[in-house]
């Protein structure tokens, strides 16, 4: 079946490489991707797979589907740029690298048994769309989740933070500031927060960090701002502890508001990021299949201090995010040399053994019920531990 796979992608590889360089050419901000969902999808299409767009009523999603039955297995796509800047961090070969395991397994799935399911997830940039697919219980009856992200070095998949981003208004008095010196402002109210909130991070563990910027106050020192805000970017190891630090922060503006007698919200202006639960034997497994298609320097689990929406997935679900380095260049990551590597001769072989790879991984859970056991009871068995 392997070697079916490999025979198949080779006839595709040069279809597969038109597809990265078309989501290079054509970066779209998140929830915007309306040209990349429409190629991804059509791609999908013409390759035996159904395709449902408009997936979950979002305008830049979709879920492909082939095969019948279980095991269940999904891939995650994700295409979304950076304004201005492009596919710094690669999201166009992330996509590449799933479409390729997809197909790829899509070639031999009437013969294996088991199911694909492809989904778009737009948006990744501002917080993403899979923990709003986790409460809609689309991951609830697959097996596995797999993606891989290119990188500037390849290792196994290892945890991420979890985050949660808040945003907290104050809403006050209009006018000319010269005719208003007696009452407090909605600037006051943020800035005072601001004093409060710093003063209590010096409490907090060394395993959170709070970061937080002024994003509405006012436009000229003349005129009083009737709104301002204030985001602020929770991270920790442990959502727990994040929740915590939201919570001293709800509190403070509870406070302020009530002390200054100025009105206030506060609400999430993305979706939070739960921490990723790399499943090890998946992990092990996809490293064995990097390593039979020519990749042998494997780093051990990364863990990063950034947010993935995939920490909602594997929550439910076992799920790895291992990375793939497309460069040689080990300090180019998040800038617009690492876009143009996503599209070298190098980054687009490295992305198609890792496509290849993945389909493996994929390949060897279908054909075995052993292996799928083993995974799902480390998934459980991990869940049992934190929870």
């Amino acid at each position: 079946m392997k070697q079916e796979i490999i025979s198949y992608l080779s006839t595709e590889k040069e279809a597969l490489f038109k597809l990265c360089k078309y989501l290079y050419d054509n970066p779209e901000e998140s929830y915007k991707e309306f040209n990349a969902c429409k190629y991804i999808s059509s791609f999908l299409k013409e390759r035996g797979f159904e395709v449902t767009n408009n997936f979950l009523t979002l305008e830049t999603s979709f879920i492909a589907k082939k095969g019948s039955g279980y095991p269940k297995i999904g891939f995650l796509c994700e295409y979304d740029a950076i304004k201005d800047e492009g596919h710094v961090t690669g999201h166009n070969a992330l996509t590449t690298i799933a479409i390729t395991a997809a197909i790829g397994l899509g070639k031999v799935i009437e013969k294996t048994g088991g199911s694909i399911n492809v989904i778009g997830c737009p948006g990744e940039y501002l917080g993403g769309t899979k923990s709003i697919m986790v409460r809609q219980g689309i991951f609830e009856d697959m097996d596995v989740v797999l993606v891989c992200h290119p990188d500037v070095t390849t290792c196994e998949s290892g945890t991420s933070w979890a985050i949660v981003p808040l945003s907290v208004k104050f809403i006050g008095n209009n006018g000319l500031s010269f005719l208003n010196k007696e009452g407090y402002t909605s600037l006051d109210a943020v800035l005072l927060s601001f004093n409060i909130i710093n003063s209590l991070l010096k409490g907090f563990p060394n395993n959170l960090e709070v970061n937080s910027i002024l994003s509405k106050g006012g436009s000229t020192p003349l005129l009083l701002p009737t709104e301002a805000e204030a985001k602020f970017y929770i991270r920790s190891t442990n959502m727990d502890i994040a929740r915590i630090a939201e919570q001293k922060i709800r509190e403070t503006a509870y406070y302020v508001s009530n002390l200054m007698s100025i009105r206030h919200s506060v609400s999430l202006y993305e979706p939070p990021s739960e921490v990723l639960l790399s499943n090890s034997t998946l992990n092990r497994l996809f490293s064995h299949n990097l390593k039979e298609n020519g990749i042998i320097d494997i780093c051990s689990s990364r863990d990063i201090k950034a947010g993935l929406g995939l920490g909602a997935v594997s929550q439910v679900i076992p799920a790895i995010h291992p990375y793939i380095a497309i460069t040689e260049n080990a300090n180019c990551y998040g800038t617009r040399d690492f876009a143009i590597a996503t599209i070298s001769e190098y980054g687009l072989n490295m992305a198609h053994k890792a496509g290849l790879s993945l389909s493996f991984t994929a390949l060897d859970i279908i054909e075995s019920k052993t292996l799928l056991s083993e995974i799902k009871n480390e998934f459980y068995e991990v869940k049992k531990q934190i929870y």
